[in-house]
């Protein structure tokens, strides 16, 4: 499994993404890699022509209701009508581009923050700070819940749950 942080960090809580993948213990399972692809789209979407059995995204996500919100959720990258960016960071583009390059995308799982400021500046806001390690569960949640059963029966990775504390 491919545990992918991405976001910008010199745009306030964009930098999300990358927060969280820093935070990450090792995980002992040598079939689970975590990498900080900040900006680095195509990076990404190389790394994505190798087989993975899913992608675990972590993103900033904008108008997803309180920042700080911490949201787990199935992506359908098939869906996606994105074109080929070979600059742009939005997973729509990664997607384009996995798809240009001739790959097959693996099933995807999106873990994604509400943003309350992404304006230029390095560090995240308040609330967004204080729900990464939220997320951190989140990612050993995704990865109890997906890893045994990618190898035993290949079942589907868990679909959308929204997780706040009001």
């Amino acid at each position: 499994m491919l545990i992918a942080g991405i976001g910008n960090i010199f745009l306030g809580d964009d930098g999300f993404g990358p927060e969280v993948v820093r935070r990450l213990p090792r995980h002992p399972d040598p079939g689970v890699r975590a990498v900080d692809y900040g900006i680095r789209g195509m990076h990404l979407a190389y790394d994505l022509l190798d087989p993975w059995a899913a992608l675990l995204l972590i993103d900033a996500l904008p108008d997803r209701g309180a920042p700080g919100r911490i949201e787990v959720f199935g992506a359908e990258p098939e869906d996606t009508g994105a074109q080929l960016d070979a600059h742009a960071m939005s997973p729509d583009a990664v997607f384009a581009g996995v798809r240009a390059l001739g790959g097959v995308l693996p099933p995807t799982v999106v873990i994604g923050c509400q943003v309350a400021c992404v304006a230029e500046g390095i560090g995240l806001s308040a609330p967004v700070a204080a729900a990464v390690p939220e997320a951190v569960a989140a990612v050993g949640e995704v990865l109890a819940a997906f890893l045994p059963t990618a190898v035993s029966d290949g079942s589907p990775l868990p679909r959308a749950t929204a997780r706040q504390e009001d």
